[in-house]
């Protein structure tokens, strides 16, 4: 069947790289397909759903005129949760889901703070993953504080859609200019205000004093706050401070403050971000509109999440009989329906070769033996071609013989074989509304399965040779209506290979907040090994324990009674065969209780297609609620469709691949290919040793203003609640989490096992400087010699007087003589000392200083971010003016002063 020009063109707009499926696509320079979607933990509040109404509204109108009329907000769906009633006006949704929003709205976690941010953590132009939004900022007035709601969307709407960063940095409030000021960390230095300390508050007054220079920086005292004016003449910029009326455009190249310490300058190599909005794909295609009318105002669609609905689609063609893989699928199955499908879903199942069959219309899963009526129909021998449109046909036809609409329902496809034809329901699955999930097994699986779960938003999987492959696939297709505590949650899923007669032990550790429906599961190739199983009091649970299927499918299950105790459970198996064999054990759980959140790790890669020598970023997030997990082992396993394995420790440092140091975000580059094809990466995060740990520092979000000048007085906004120091950085405890990241093709690649140098080192971004008497020192942390990987063989430093001879004209820069550094492995802190030859050190004296790496290959990284080192002798009386304005004490009534001040 001739695919329509129109269907062409919606695919075309889906299967661009990507990390999030997001449904939002330009039409005539109006944005349609924004989702906003409210948690399930949210009380019903109609108020909720009107301001949201009225921000996007307000919204569209500031981002038409802050973009120079060339985009605005056409058409908005708001997803309402299963948990509100319904109402007549609540429409079906299709591919909308929670999981999938570009816009959530739910509590924040441990009732702390309601900055609104955006999850962004890809590199300058990639898209963020979604904006979050509290109940309390959308229900409260904080106009004061961050500036109305339709201006703090646009901000965060350009953290999400184009990739750029924010223009203050509350960690390097200021830095000293190429004018050798002082200058609040900003974007433009045209915003005016005054820099003070405040003194001692009494009666409901306070007294703010001159800021004074630190003796070792030059820069003012930690305790100085930038207060800026409350009437400006600045019109830029939106990503530094919304809240100012007079601000509604971006930094231009005109206008854009390239010395500013802040993460636009460190990610987008110090351009502007109306330059890298420029670039973005939206306005390739989006000239201004014409004439002088403001753009038609936003529609709305409200939608109502609708109860689960899931239908197995199951391969069982002629080529299913090799390499056991209906056993394996059969296992894989057998374990979603037990341990991962939620309790209350609708399950279906259909398998298919030339032709499908309908093995189950939807069952409820209400109790421990509902999924018994699916399984008993899992498919025990395998025949005949391979149609995979017969297949979803039939699931369709599943669905709706049970009073269900596919609109919203979700269908998981799994297939091993070649089908020419599968092109030929592509319209068919559009209109549908469904879900594809697709799970690809072994390297022959139809090349077209992942168009299907790209143009519906849904999960894509490749499984190779082992069981695991198939279980990580089935394990990570959870709910996606944003109800966590409801989700399965994988500990454990190991492949074992041992020899006759032999034991192998394991541990898993259980914290506390899992051990709900917990299950731990072993399977075999060949017999039934010997189980032992120990939980932390010392209770031991053997084979005898263990359920083993009626259907031959080679596994045992235990079901742990009750709550899972917390701490290290430990298991033993024995191969009692005389030869070798395959063991798998699985382990899995749930939160511990409805109130509880667990600790999540979810994965995936930069994108989910590349053509090489392009190199990906792999990227697991770690998080309990919306908090960051910090200081843990995170590592990636990529494999491909030979089997070949990569194995990557993944950090959370700020450099290379890693946008933000202690995010919770842990990253690495991916530059190992071998060969073209499917590759798989799942990813194993685990906190030993007592060192993880809580923040609740969230980036990319719109800045809190403690107050304005206004009228020469400061009037003060209301305090940030206080955050004590045993929340802002809670202990978490021992834990081990497994998920599937899905599956990215890769093409170009030359044959495995050859070699060729094509990437560079990593570039250097966290380049400090510091002059001590007649020498400057320098730290950064060490790229490797292929990015992130390895050690570079050497470094190129080189210095100036002038910032623009570094940023315009770095070759030409005095080199500075580094015979004596000797690169060190990538990931190392560098710290290096020279005295500047040719170079008069004086009082006030500016240095600026860049650096590249370069490898084996003589490839060279691109320049550093550019580094200031000033030196400076205080004077006896240390004090400074403020920035273009004259300082002055002044007597205010404020409320809660004090609270503010501790967290700047």
């Amino acid at each position: 069947m001739v695919l329509t020009l129109y269907f062409i063109l919606f695919l075309a707009l889906h299967l661009l790289p990507g990390v999030k499926n997001s449904m939002v696509h330009l039409n005539n320079n109006g944005y349609a397909g924004i989702v906003i979607a409210i948690n399930p933990r949210v009380p019903e509040d109609e108020k909720l759903i009107q301001n949201i109404k009225e921000m996007v509204t307000e919204a569209s109108t500031y981002l038409f005129h802050a973009t120079q009329r060339r985009v605005y907000f056409r058409n908005v769906s708001i997803l309402i949760p299963m948990t509100w009633k319904s109402k007549s006006e609540y429409l079906m949704p299709k591919q909308e889901s929670y999981d999938q929003a570009d816009v959530i709205v739910a509590n924040p976690y441990l009732k702390f703070g309601d900055d609104p941010y955006t999850l962004q953590y890809g590199q300058c132009g990639e898209k963020g993953q979604y904006i979050h939004f509290t109940p309390n900022f959308l229900l409260t007035n904080n106009l004061p504080i961050y500036g109305s709601r339709g201006r703090v969307f646009v901000h965060e709407w350009a953290h999400l859609r184009w990739g750029i960063f924010d223009e203050y940095n509350v960690d390097r409030p200021f830095y000293i200019s190429r004018r050798n000021t002082i200058e609040a960390t900003r974007c433009s230095t045209h915003i005016t205000g005054i820099n003070v300390v405040f003194k001692e508050c009494q009666g409901g007054s306070c007294i703010t004093r001159p800021c004074r220079r630190d003796s070792q920086t030059g820069l003012y005292e930690a305790k100085c706050t930038f207060i800026p004016e409350k009437s400006q003449a600045a019109k830029d910029s939106i990503m530094f401070m919304q809240s100012l009326n007079s601000v509604k455009e971006f930094c231009t190249a005109k206008t854009h403050n390239t010395e500013a310490p802040n993460l636009q300058n460190k990610m987008c190599s110090s351009r502007s971000t109306w330059d890298v909005i420029m670039d973005s794909n939206d306005f390739q295609n989006a000239s201004p509109m014409e004439g002088t009318d403001q753009p038609p105002d936003p529609t709305f669609s409200l939608l109502k999440a609708k109860q689960r609905v899931v239908c197995l689609v199951l391969d069982k063609s002629g080529s299913m009989s090799s390499e056991d893989r209906l056993f394996r699928m059969n296992q894989a199955a057998e374990l979603y329906l037990i341990q991962i499908i939620e309790k209350g879903s609708l399950v279906g199942m259909v398998t298919f070769e030339s032709f499908a069959t309908t093995q189950n219309y939807l069952t409820e899963i209400t109790g421990d033996n509902a999924y018994e009526k699916i399984t008993a129909n899992l498919p025990q021998e395998a025949g005949g071609g391979t149609s995979i449109c017969s297949g979803l046909r039939a699931g369709f036809q599943a669905i709706i013989h049970s009073n269900q609409s596919t609109s919203g329902s979700e269908i998981i496809l799994l297939t091993d074989g070649e089908d020419d034809e599968i092109s030929s329901c592509f319209e068919e699955v559009k209109e549908s509304g469904a879900v594809i999930h697709t799970i690809a097994l072994g390297p022959s699986a139809a090349k077209e399965l992942e168009t299907l779960s790209n143009m519906t938003g849904g999960h894509r999987f490749y499984a190779n040779k082992d069981i695991n492959g198939l279980t990580d696939a089935f394990s990570r297709i959870s709910s996606r209506s944003g109800s966590i505590t409801q989700q399965a949650i994988q500990l454990e899923s190991k492949a074992l290979s041992i020899t006759g007669k032999k034991w192998i032990n394991g541990t898993v550790p259980v914290d506390s907040t899992i051990g709900n429906d917990t299950f731990f599961v072993v399977t075999w190739t060949i017999q039934k090994p010997e189980i032992l199983l120990q939980d932390p009091k010392g209770t031991k649970y053997e084979t005898s324990d263990f359920k083993v299927d009626k259907l031959n499918v080679r596994s045992a299950r235990l079901q742990i009674p009750g709550i899972a105790e917390t701490g290290t459970w430990t298991y033993s198996l024995l191969n009692k065969h005389a030869k070798s064999q395959m063991l798998t054990v699985t382990m899995t759980t749930r939160a511990r209780s409805p109130t509880t959140l667990p600790v999540i790790a979810t994965a995936h890669m930069s994108q989910s297609t590349t053509h090489y020598p392009s190199p990906m970023i792999v990227y697991a997030q770690v998080s309990q609620g919306f908090l960051p997990v910090l200081g843990i082992n995170v590592t990636a396993t990529i494999e491909t469709e030979d089997g070949h394995r990569v194995i990557l420790e993944l950090w959370d440092n700020g450099a290379g691949a890693d946008t933000l140091k202690n995010d919770g975000v842990y990253s690495r580059y991916f530059t190992e290919y071998h060969g073209n094809g499917r590759y798989s990466l799942r990813v194993h995060a685990q906190a030993r040793n007592n060192m993880a740990r809580l923040s609740l520092k969230q980036q990319n979000k719109a800045l809190y203003m403690p107050g304005y000048v206004e009228n020469g007085k400061i009037i003060l906004n209301p305090p940030r609640p206080e955050v004590k120091d045993d929340i802002s950085e809670a202990k978490v405890e021992d834990f081990s989490r497994l998920t599937s990241g899905g599956s990215f093709t890769v093409s170009g690649a030359p044959p495995a096992g050859s070699h060729t140098h094509v990437f560079p080192p990593g570039k250097i971004t966290d380049l400090e400087a510091k002059v001590k008497e007649d020498h400057i020192q320098l730290s950064w942390m060490a790229p490797g010699n292929v990015l992130d990987k390895g050690k570079a063989k050497s470094y190129i430093i080189r210095i100036s007087m002038c910032f623009l001879d570094l940023q315009e004209d770095f070759d030409n820069a005095a080199l500075v003589n580094t015979t004596s550094l000797i690169p060190k492995e990538a990931g190392s802190i560098e710290n290096f000392e020279f005295k500047p030859e040719h170079f008069k050190i004086e009082n006030g004296t500016k240095f600026y200083i860049a650096i590249q790496a370069i490898n084996e290959a003589n490839l060279t990284s691109e320049v550093s971010n550019i580094a200031q080192a000033t030196k400076f002798i205080p004077p006896q009386e240390s004090s400074a003016p403020a920035l273009g304005t004259k300082i002055f004490a002044t007597s205010l009534a404020i409320w809660g002063l004090a609270t503010i001040l501790s967290t700047f």
